[in-house]
């Protein structure tokens, strides 16, 4: 096995990464890219880089896991509280009065690059409890890390990661087990855990609320414009759209307005 990523080979796996996914590999990652291909060339018995980009081109399925495996998934319970703050203390009241202008009770929700499942799973537990009868939401949750989507359709997690979650939510919507946390049957049910490669549709449309946290700062500006403008399509009018605190869509060219709560920063599509 090769000891090293050659300028030759970073470029040609960068592209073929960029071309298949839209997340963007640059010199200060190289490292992780390199670590991470040794290991899917280890895990497959196969030698050199140059074998291995050849299935990749022919193996769909490997693709699949070569991406996963190059993701990074790093998430927690209530991972950044003014966000959640903003969605009890204004988003959920402002769709409600939406819903009932429409004579609607379903609220749509989406999170994108969901990970192991903590983001849906907190969205699930605020919205049991703060959404009054006879409203019910759905949780579609994404992402193109097939190992991070079996972690969250089992719903166990261990006690060092339970960390933010309130007091009073832990007994209610989780069972306790030796080594760590289940996720109660109520909220599993609330959750549709589903691959998905943001650089396509997902055909999902009419969504309330959309959460694409800590994503976008992998994708250059062109991929990120594409994501975007896909969201705005799969998003009902007068809907919300959060994403990560260090990313912004200022100086992007998008319909999406620039909402200011009192909690949080987000975005609106508001026709």
């Amino acid at each position: 096995m090769a000891d090293f990523l050659s300028d030759a080979d970073f470029e040609q796996y960068r592209k073929l990464i960029y071309d298949e996914s839209g997340i963007t590999f640059s010199a200060t990652n190289r490292a992780i890219l390199e670590s991470r291909l040794k290991e899917r060339l280890r895990e497959k018995q196969i030698q050199h880089l140059s074998e291995y980009y050849s299935l990749l081109l022919k193996d769909k399925e490997e693709l699949k896991l070569m991406l996963d495996s190059v993701t990074t998934n790093l998430t927690r319970f209530f991972r950044n509280q003014p966000h959640f703050d903003a969605l009890i203390n204004y988003i959920i009241p402002e769709v409600i009065k939406i819903k009932k202008l429409k004579g609607e009770t379903k609220i749509r929700v989406w999170s994108a690059g969901c990970s192991t499942g903590e983001e849906p799973y907190t969205l699930a537990m605020i919205f049991k409890d703060k959404l009054p009868a006879p409203f019910t939401v759905e949780i579609l949750a994404s992402d193109i890390s097939l190992k991070s989507l079996m972690v969250g359709k089992a719903g166990f997690y261990p006690d060092n990661r339970m960390v933010g979650i309130p007091e009073a939510y832990l007994p209610r919507f989780f069972d306790r087990t030796n080594n760590g946390y289940q996720v109660k049957d109520e909220l599993m049910k609330m959750v549709r855990f589903d691959y998905h490669n943001l650089k396509n549709d997902s055909g999902a449309r009419g969504i309330d609320v959309l959460f694409c946290r800590n994503v976008l700062i992998y994708f250059d500006e062109a991929a990120q414009k594409a994501v975007i403008d896909r969201f705005w399509d799969a998003m009902a009018p007068k809907s919300y759209l959060f994403i990560g605190h260090s990313e912004s869509l200022f100086g992007m060219k998008t319909n999406f307005e620039f909402l200011k709560t009192d909690w949080a920063c987000l975005y609106q599509k508001n026709t």
